[in-house]
């Protein structure tokens, strides 16, 4: 099946669920609403002419200046009909996804990436732990408004003989860089 006969399918078959579809050279990006995610991910595994038996991965985009400030990236792989399907789900901070491990076993433990470095909750997950932080970690890190310098320093004390963790104190304060320069380049 070619790939536009497979954009004009899921444009007749399910309307409703998708926002919009983009051709891009070897994939398509499709842009889905929130409340019919799972039932979109078991019709393209289930369906014999879709047949995206693979779940890639599942990753988080940060917009902060946007009213719905997160997306969530699903890639999607077709082994049988060697066709790449990527959908993206608009959230804001607070709102519940639902968890898809019932339709993808692998679903559970990228559901934990995402939670751990954005913060996104996915309901029904049966293992929303930190998986890439300490258990203590506070905050997310992928989050734009994270600090790059963190909220803790961790560093080894002679004195105590062992390591510590401090509040960190940031003694310069923020600097703006003005990548003007004030010599002529000249080209030979």
């Amino acid at each position: 099946m070619n790939r536009m006969y497979l954009a004009m399918f899921l444009v007749k078959v399910v309307p409703k669920i998708l926002k919009s579809i983009n051709l891009l050279k070897y994939d398509f990006l499709c842009n889905v609403k929130n409340n019919s995610l799972k039932n979109l991910l078991l019709f393209l595994k289930l369906n014999t002419l879709c047949q995206f038996e693979s779940l890639l991965d599942i990753c988080g985009v940060d917009y902060p200046e946007s009213r719905k400030r997160f997306e969530i990236v699903y890639s999607l792989l077709s082994v049988s009909t060697n066709k790449r399907l990527v959908l993206k789900l608009k959230v804001s901070s607070y709102e519940l996804i639902e968890s898809n491990f019932e339709v993808y076993s692998s679903a559970t433990w990228l559901e934990r990436e995402v939670w751990d470095m954005f913060g996104l909750i996915f309901s029904n997950n049966i293992d929303l732990r930190r998986i890439l932080t300490d258990y203590g970690f506070d905050g997310y890190p992928l989050r734009k408004d994270f600090p790059l310098s963190g909220y803790l320093e961790v560093r080894y004390d002679d004195k105590v003989k062992k390591v510590v963790s401090e509040l960190l104190e940031v003694n310069q304060e923020f600097r703006y860089f003005d990548f003007t320069t004030p010599w002529e380049w000249k080209y030979f």
